[in-house]
């Protein structure tokens, strides 16, 4: 080989070599190395070997297969073909350097060549071509088949990591496709629009071109190859079975099949969801699908039932989608008619004709209805009494209508009747009672005993309520109906209603009573023309005529009446500073006999107010004062000139409205302050005023401008009513200081109030509060001084005890008060605040 490559070529192999691997190194000694080198490629320049005298040459032996070997005078290890790591992944060589005789210097030593796995072989499928079946309405991303493809390179690497894609689908009628296919695995699934869609009605067989890709499909230089997948469509397992129809009160031994449902996927669990949420659903389901009724069913409790059944893997997962089970409970004829009402009663007039309905019997059946176990027929089993005739009623066979067969009816002769009516469907009977009540008619008017009750007198103050006559009418027909109750009324003479009469319901006597106050001014007679009538309209061919009239004349007589205001109250508003004499209000009566009126007032306490006694002109007779009452209400007397004793009063109410006609003024007791100062207090001062404070009072305070009151004392605003009163430094005597202290309220134009506050200074006790400390004298006299001024110490000591004591009890109230005026003070400022 040396002889056939010569030096040149080594050379060569040498430098594209040496260009391939870069700056790697490529020569040393002989030792133990392994070596990584790509299939393919060709003749290559592996490495060189270095000698070491006395070595002059080398020698390859082991896996060589052909393509590797060793030139031996310049050590350089070479391929002179190609490497195949699909053929064989790993080389092992020993190589040995020798001398001139050929014996061994050093080695042998391993030399270890990997083969690198290039991307050199396209991805192949197991099969040319597939065929699968998919069920209609198939779980979408359930799979049916799978494809698959192996790839003859590395599997380590991406060469031989292949992945899959649907390139084509024939025909794909849809914006989406039917299928889909897991990248990874090669599995086919309908989606979510094939598993809607597919349908072998429409499309039985579908073609879908299937390529795989190695390089994981992440590079365009990666091998591609295809199969077709031939898929046939088969009509779904799984459908919901046609509604199932159970008789009610079934005999059969139970559980009973009823049904039964199949899924598209093999060993899943059967399953029933309700969709109503029932007491107890009688229905179960074993694992074949088998779909079982566990007890009888009564129609009349429930007609129908839905649920659904459904199918779970053995993870609990749905496998198919729900199926709707719809079961109908047909009806047997297992409930007898029933009566709607105990006693069916029926009012009829004793002059209706023949063929007049006069009522309907009402029954029900609970069995299903519009079919021929519920259809009702209905006749009359028995008449009591029978008489005039035994058949004066006929009742309709299908609808219940009660008919009279003619115009025989006559209270005079019965009055009630009894029927029994029998009622049946196919299988039962039931009777139902009925009550037929004859009813007078109205052929009778009402006659008045009178036809003119001549005329009555009446003062005209006579009290509304009053009966001033009492009439009576009488009507044939039978009692305590509504064909022989009178009603009276004023048919002429009366158009405001003056009189009303009521009825009494027992006697039919009319009382004739006074319904408005009578006015001898405005009618002083009254003829009156009555009616009776009856509530119940009179039969055709009867009319009401002049025997159902009388006649009535009412004289009012004339009463000497008080006068009468215009208004039951006067009310009015004037301002509390208005002048005296200023007219504030008028008043007006009448009377109604035409007598003059006089005025007066009474109930004046105050005096503030005089009346014009002719015209009844109310003028302010002196000042004014809201202060001491806002509302001031007086009675106002209307009397006759010619008779005083003729007279009515009426309410006058005059408001005040305010003026600012008060100064401001302090609303607190002395404040003090305990001796020594130690710095920061204040007390709390408020102003009030006797005006009415709109809405809320303001005041402004301030100090007298003089220079002793700046100089010890500040005042400091707290809110509208309130403010502080601050001692400027703590050098002040323990005895009372007054302070001069301007109020100033809001009113137009404001008031201002100037006010001298006592402020006392004053050795407290551990309450806070001023307290009196008696000074006693600790010299000791002598035994004469002290028997003499015993007896007069004793004494002043009495009399000043007594004082002190009674002044003390007065101190502590004013204490307490102010004390508890203190705390109101500050819970009031906390709550402003």
């Amino acid at each position: 080989m040396l002889k056939l490559c010569g030096l040149p070529f080594l050379l060569i192999i040498h430098s594209a070599t040496c260009q391939s691997l870069g700056d790697l190194h490529v020569s040393g000694p002989l030792k133990d190395m392994n070596f990584s080198i790509p299939e393919g490629g060709g003749v290559r320049f592996i490495y060189q070997f270095t000698s070491e005298p006395p070595a002059v040459s080398f020698r390859a032996t082991g896996e060589k297969d052909g393509i590797i070997d060793i030139a031996p005078r310049t050590g350089i290890l070479y391929l002179n073909g190609s490497l195949d790591w699909e053929t064989k992944k790993v080389h092992r060589l020993q190589v040995e350097s020798l001398d001139e005789k050929g014996n061994i210097v050093k080695g042998p030593y391993t030399v270890t060549i990997y083969v690198e796995d290039i991307n050199d072989n396209p991805p192949e499928f197991d099969e040319l071509k597939y065929t699968g079946v998919v069920r209609q309405n198939s779980r979408p991303g359930k799979p049916f088949m799978y494809v698959h493809a192996t790839d003859r390179d590395d599997p380590t690497t991406p060469h031989a990591q292949l992945t899959y894609s649907i390139f084509h689908h024939f025909p794909n009628p849809y914006p989406e496709m039917l299928f889909q296919i897991d990248n990874v695995t090669g599995a086919i699934s309908p989606s979510k629009m094939g598993s809607y869609y597919l349908d072998p009605q429409k499309q039985d067989t579908f073609t879908l071109v299937v390529t795989v890709k190695d390089m994981a499909g992440m590079t365009t230089n990666a091998f591609t190859n295809s199969a077709d997948v031939i898929i046939t469509v088969k009509e779904s397992l799984w459908k919901a079975p046609p509604t199932v129809r159970i008789q009610e009160n079934s005999t059969q031994v139970h559980p009973v099949n009823i049904s039964q449902v199949h899924s598209n996927e093999p060993d899943v669990i059967y399953d029933i969801f309700e969709k109503e949420k029932l007491p107890r659903l009688p229905f179960s389901i074993d694992q074949d699908g088998v779909i079982y009724v566990t007890e009888p069913l009564d129609r009349e409790e429930k007609d129908s039932y839905t649920f659904f059944v459904v199918t779970k893997d053995n993870v609990g997962e749905l496998v198919d989608k729900p199926l709707q089970i719809h079961v109908i409970v047909e009806d047997i004829n297992d409930n007898p008619p029933v009566c709607q009402q105990a006693v069916t009663v029926v009012e009829v007039q004793e002059n209706e004709g023949g063929g007049s309905n006069i009522g309907t019997v009402f029954a029900t059946d609970m069995d299903e209805k519009d079919t021929l176990n519920s259809r009702l027929q209905f006749k009359i089993q028995s008449q009591v009494p029978a008489v005039p005739e035994s058949n004066l009623f006929f009742i309709q066979q299908d609808t219940g209508i009660l008919q009279l067969t003619s115009r025989s009816l006559n209270k005079r002769i019965a009055s009630n009747y009894s029927l029994k009516v029998l009622v049946t469907d196919a299988v039962f009977q039931t009777i139902c009672d009925v009550q037929i009540h004859v009813i007078d008619i109205n052929d009778r008017i009402p006659i008045f005993e009178k036809s003119d009750y001549d005329n009555v007198t009446v003062a005209e103050n006579v009290p509304v309520g009053t009966v001033i006559l009492e009439i009576q009418a009488t009507d044939g027909d039978e009692p305590a109906t509504g064909s022989s109750y009178i009603i009276y009324q004023v048919k002429e003479g009366d158009p405001n209603n003056t009189f009303i009469i009521e009825t009494d319901s027992e006697t039919n006597r009319g009382f004739v009573k006074i319904n408005k106050a009578l006015d001898y001014e405005k009618t002083p007679v009254y003829n009156l023309v009555i009616n009776a009538t009856n509530p119940e309209p009179l039969v055709p061919g009867v009319q009401y005529n002049s025997s159902s009239l009388t006649l009535f004349k009412v004289f009012v007589t004339n009463v000497d009446e008080p006068p009468v205001f215009h208004k039951t109250v006067y009310k009015g508003e004037v301002s509390e500073d208005v002048p005296v004499n200023t007219l504030v209000m008028m008043v007006e009566a009448y009377d109604p006999e035409g007598d003059t009126v006089r005025y007066s007032l009474e109930g004046d306490i105050r005096k503030w107010l005089r009346i014009d006694s002719t015209t009844g002109q109310i003028y302010t007779a002196s000042i004014l004062d809201r202060e001491q009452q806002e509302i001031y209400t007086v009675d106002v007397v209307a009397s006759e000139l010619h008779n005083a004793n003729q007279k009515s009063k009426t309410i006058l109410m005059l408001h005040l409205r305010d003026v600012n006609d008060n100064p401001p003024w302090l609303a607190m007791d002395y404040p003090f302050f305990c001796h020594p100062l130690s710095g920061g207090e204040r007390a709390l001062i408020q102003a009030t005023d006797a005006d009415k404070q709109w809405y809320y009072s303001t005041f402004t305070f301030s100090l007298m401008d003089d220079m002793n009151t700046r100089n010890n004392w500040k005042i400091s605003k707290v809110n509208a009513t309130h403010a502080y009163l601050s001692p400027k430094h703590t050098n002040f005597e323990e005895k009372v200081y007054n302070v001069p202290i301007i109020i100033n309220d809001n009113g137009k134009p404001p008031l201002e109030s100037k006010v001298n506050l006592e402020v006392n200074f004053c050795k407290c006790s551990s309450e806070k509060s001023c307290f009196i400390e008696v000074q006693r004298d600790h010299s000791w006299p002598s035994t004469g001084q002290a028997i003499g001024t015993l007896i007069g110490v004793l004494l002043v000591i009495g009399f000043i005890i007594g004082g002190v004591f009674f002044h003390m009890k007065y101190k502590q109230k004013n204490e307490k008060k102010s004390h508890q005026k203190d705390v109101k003070d500050k819970s009031e400022l906390n709550r402003l605040a």
